[in-house]
């Protein structure tokens, strides 16, 4: 029988600021080396006295079951960060919590089942389309993949949501959400703010942004109201409409202010969380070319070089796996917090009640005892037989339990058909070995993923 300790290891870290720096510097690799040299749960400080933060880290696939699903009503998103995204995004379905969140979910829920998404494949395919034409004549046959799926995934997104009203909502996220993602990370990071209405340089950029991101779904919302009309996309309704639509007669519908925050928090995490699945799949393939040769032959084979669809997913399962496999190694979500709402028993120790705990995909889709070498790039792992016998959260990088990543279906949808299309057209060779990265809101490329292109025939 195991044992129970309230006492639970963790990193030394400096004498009187901890493991700050190493935070600072690395949070992911910071996670993995406590992983490897402390365990499954281990206990991380951060900071000078009276400033001290702690967190607790829960790295084995058992414990991320407990603190997403078997327990998640244990582990609330109360933690300092999620109050800080929560405050510049708004109160959508990735941050609430509670009747809210219930609400929300019901509301949006029939707006993405398998046929709803499905329909939008066409839409998904001429954005892929728009995006490539320019590579047939880009400067020196170089591109980066990273930089192009994050306009592809701001676009298909957009596109979605928006239908004919894309130009103008893709041109002021591409300017405003960055501004607005460093200042939540550093807010969400320290742990002493200033209040947001102080009028300083940072402050003030960021109201500018948040503002203009603002304006412009409350004018699209407004003009699309006003109009009576859809948005002419995926079958005749984009997905604006058909939130707008969304009605129930327990849960009433979405007001103006509420449409806006869930359009906001789609297109926050519907297009970052697919632009690092797609870019980091794009670049591995360069760099590994017998895989690279795997999937050419299987789209080749399967379209015959027709466009994709919906229906053509299940028969491309290789392109699954890569997918897949880039998702181990670059989980869009790399860290996922919570807050501790009882004491716990995780792993043989106890997790005190008010407790900061995080689960990280970043270190369970290392973990040796799930991955054979498990840096090794590998799409093998995620055929049916490897899948089935591991873990159920030994991979999850779409979250897990009840508040698992409503679009999942729309984000595979979106990289399969766009992985096809360029595999389609071109062949990849890396310029870039390596592609340094870090912990924000989502997984950031800190360096260039560049790849050079060349023509591919079938």
């Amino acid at each position: 029988m195991a044992t129970t300790t309230t006492e639970v290891p963790g990193p030394a870290g400096l004498p009187l600021l901890g493991s700050m720096f190493d935070l600072k510097n690395d949070s992911l690799g910071t996670f993995l080396r406590s992983q490897r040299e402390h365990g499954d749960v281990v206990r991380i400080t951060a900071g000078p006295p009276g400033m001290r933060g702690v967190v607790y880290g829960v790295f084995s696939a058992e414990g991320a079951q407990q603190v997403l699903a078997t327990e998640s009503a244990n582990f609330r998103k109360d933690n300092h960060f999620y109050q800080e995204v929560r405050e510049s995004f708004g109160n959508g379905l990735l941050t609430s919590q509670d009747e809210d969140y219930l609400r929300q979910r019901r509301l949006v829920q029939p707006l993405f089942t398998r046929r709803r998404v499905d329909s939008y494949a066409e839409a998904i395919a001429a954005e892929v389309a728009t995006v490539l034409g320019p590579w047939r004549t880009v400067e020196d046959s170089t591109v980066d993949v990273l930089d192009e799926m994050t306009t592809l995934a701001l676009r298909a997104v957009a596109r979605i949501l928006f239908g004919t009203d894309v130009e103008a909502a893709v041109e002021i996220v591409e300017r405003a959400f960055p501004v607005m993602g460093d200042y939540v990370l550093r807010r969400g990071y320290s742990p002493r703010n200033l209040p947001r209405h102080w009028p300083t340089p940072g402050n003030r950029r960021a109201a500018a942004a948040h503002e203009e991101l603002y304006a412009v779904c409350d004018r699209i919302i407004a003009e699309r109201r006003a109009a009576g009309v859809t948005g002419g996309d995926a079958g005749g309704q984009d997905l604006l409409t058909l939130l707008a639509e969304a009605e129930s007669t327990e849960d009433g519908s979405f007001d103006a202010s509420e449409l806006r925050e869930q359009v906001l928090v789609f297109l926050l995490a519907g297009h970052e969380t697919t632009a690092t699945s797609l870019g980091f799949a794009l670049h591995l393939l360069a760099l590994h070319p017998e895989q690279q040769k795997r999937a050419h032959e299987e789209v080749d084979r399967v379209l015959s070089g027709r466009t994709p669809g919906a229906a053509d997913l299940e028969a491309l399962p290789y392109l699954t796996q890569v997918l897949k496999e880039a998702m181990r190694l670059f989980p869009a979500a790399p860290v996922v917090g919570r807050r501790a709402v009882a004491a716990t028993e995780i792993g043989g120790h106890t997790i005190p009640a008010g407790a900061d705990v995080i689960v990280a995909p970043w270190v369970t889709h290392r973990h040796p005892a799930y991955w054979e070498d498990p840096d090794r790039f590998d799409p093998e792992r995620f055929t049916p037989e490897a899948e089935a016998g591991r873990p159920r959260y030994a991979w999850f990088p779409f979250g897990g339990g009840p508040r698992a990543c409503i679009g999942q279906h729309f984000s595979m949808l979106e990289s399969v058909i766009a992985l096809a299309m360029i595999l389609q057209a071109h062949e990849l060779e890396a310029i870039d070995t390596e592609v340094p990265v870090s912990a924000a809101i989502t997984l950031q490329a800190a360096g260039r993923a560049r790849v050079r292109l060349r023509p591919h025939t079938a």
